[in-house]
């Protein structure tokens, strides 16, 4: 089956005037068109291209990387607003719709808006929609705590940043957890950090547990490195002082140089850290 909106591994049936025509194991086929037809190719190798409608609504490959895919959440800029809705800019040639009934406000040429692109039944075709709650749930939750996940960040709340964990449902890492630069649109890795009673979803932007002692560790000498191997820093050193330097807590800080300490690959200064000679 040719799956439109994703990405599909096809076979190069025969070559035409107009391009190339691919098809899957079902005996389904799809025009290549030939500005996108790589410069050499042969006849039965396969190929991967992503599937979508052109202008006549007619399924087509092409050989160019989407910056959203179906069932995606991401960040994308709005190229035109006319009376169908807005267009967004998704790296194709023919851009995306968000049909006026699918915008949370009103949208506006130039704006970025994070949106979730989806399969429209009645026409077939791929549009996008920034009412993201719709396609969101936290009801049935498939996930584990200490489990890795996958985040796009959506917005700003009071106590920190929202997020869309694994494609499905609702997260948040609180700022004073954040040891980064985050801005909305941002795809980060992560981990569930706790799973509470009412199903909301607390999350880590650091491996926890015994996974953050080599990233941490890693960090530091790296970062000692650069800066001539010392860091003026040390486990009484202010949380900010470190956060400004390295980017991590002072727990994680601690964790991370007790391991370089232990691989006697630092020594202990009265003033900071030096790497071992």
């Amino acid at each position: 089956m040719i799956e439109i909106g994703r990405k599909n591994d096809l076979k190069i049936l025969r070559d035409t005037s107009v391009g190339l025509f691919l098809g899957d194991e079902d005996g389904n086929d799809i025009l290549l068109p030939n500005k996108y037809v790589p410069a050499s190719y042969e006849i039965g190798q396969n190929i991967e291209v992503f599937c979508y409608l052109d202008y006549d609504e007619r399924p087509v490959a092409t050989t160019l990387e989407p910056d959203i895919m179906l069932g995606e959440f991401r960040l994308l800029q709005v190229a035109e607003v006319n009376e169908f809705g807005a267009f967004l800019d998704w790296g194709l040639e023919k851009h995306l719709l968000v049909p006026f009934r699918e915008q949370r406000s009103k949208m506006k040429q130039g704006q970025w808006y994070v949106v979730h692109c989806y399969l429209d039944e009645k026409s077939g075709r791929l549009v996008a929609s920034n009412k993201l709650d719709k396609f969101l749930s936290n009801e049935n939750l498939d996930l584990k705590e200490w489990e890795e996940v996958d985040l796009v960040v959506t917005r700003q709340t009071d106590l920190g940043w929202e997020v869309i964990v694994n494609e499905r449902h609702k997260g948040l890492v609180y700022f004073n957890e954040v040891f980064k630069t985050v801005n909305i649109g941002d795809v980060l890795p992560g981990c569930v950090k706790r799973i509470r009673n009412d199903n909301k979803i607390d999350i880590s932007l650091q491996p926890l547990g015994s996974k953050v002692l080599e990233p941490a560790a890693t960090k530091i000498y790296n970062v000692l490195k650069e800066n001539g191997g010392f860091l003026p820093l040390h486990d009484k050193s202010d949380p900010e002082e470190i956060r400004d330097m390295l980017q991590m807590s002072k727990k994680t800080f601690k964790k991370g140089l007790g391991t370089l300490y232990k691989e006697r690959k630092v020594d202990l200064e009265n003033n900071g850290i030096r790497l071992s000679t």
